[in-house]
């Protein structure tokens, strides 16, 4: 019997197929043979654990510190939480009013680019100097996570067309209508995009100045267990420790995608027709 030869949406749809699978496995393929080598060098050049240990040693120590690490973790989390909570909805009012007003954008965008331009490691020590501890580790990682937001929802607000805006005008809504039912919607996607760059920007920041925190003889979180186990040269914890953070990161840049796809996926391009 012969075969029907295959349509080009079917086609198109094994390919689309075959590039999920690898988009799928080859990430972990990769992460497979990175620790492969990892194991191989430490144990070809009999490498010590206090320079640089083998990916047995770090899983053991995470497992056995496993509840020191875990509750640093909550308080690493916790702060990028509130920080990046404090820096979509500021982003997001600020962005509304430099929309709003020429006269509030021109007079204070140029500070959120001042806040942005200086390196957060330099403002950390200062931070610490004025506000309580937890407080200024909360200060840095907001500002860090707020420049993001405010810039691409500013450019969303902007970016609408104005062919619409004249058009809801010509039908005679004020200007805060205009504002919630066309430029918030059209805005969006540069909105849901600010905030996954934010959400890993307010990580770092809370890990720096966790860090600047620790030299200073204080802290809890994650970054502080990182510095400690680095002036006591326990470098698997250190490992242990880094490796929580990274995957972290990695979570919360996941749920941020989520949720931006499930918001966007049933009108916007980007996401329409994804899986």
């Amino acid at each position: 019997m012969s075969t029907r030869p295959a349509t080009r949406a079917e086609e198109a749809q094994e390919r689309t197929r075959r590039e999920r699978v690898m988009r799928g496995v080859l990430p972990f393929a990769a992460l497979a043979v990175g620790i492969l080598v990892w194991d191989l060098v430490v144990r070809i050049n009999d490498i010590q654990p206090y320079v640089l240990p083998s990916p047995g040693l770090v899983f053991r120590t995470l497992i056995s510190d496993w509840s020191l690490l875990w509750s640093s973790l909550l308080v690493t989390l916790s702060v990028t939480l509130q920080a990046l909570l404090l820096a979509f909805a500021g982003g997001v009012a600020l962005a509304i009013a430099f929309n709003k007003s020429r006269v509030v954008e021109y007079s204070f965008y140029p500070y959120a680019v001042i806040l942005q331009v200086t390196p957060v490691i330099a403002i950390a020590p200062l931070l610490l100097i004025y506000l309580p501890q937890q407080a200024a580790v909360l200060a840095c990682a907001w500002i860090v996570a707020f420049f993001p937001v405010l810039a691409n929802t500013t450019l969303g607000l902007n970016s609408v067309d104005r062919n619409l805006a004249e058009l809801f005008r010509l039908y005679g809504a004020s200007g805060w209508q205009v504002l919630r039912d066309l430029k918030l919607p059209a805005a969006l996607p540069c909105m849901l995009g600010g905030l996954k760059i934010a959400g890993g920007l307010s990580l770092i920041g809370a890990v720096v100045a966790e860090i600047a925190a620790g030299s200073a003889g204080a802290g809890s979180g994650l970054a502080y267990r990182i510095a400690e186990s680095g002036y006591r040269l326990n470098i698997p914890r250190m490992f242990a420790a880094l490796i929580l953070l990274s995957v972290a990161g990695v979570v919360i840049f996941a749920v941020l995608s989520l949720i931006s796809h499930l918001v966007l996926r049933r009108w916007h391009e980007s996401a329409v027709g994804e899986g």
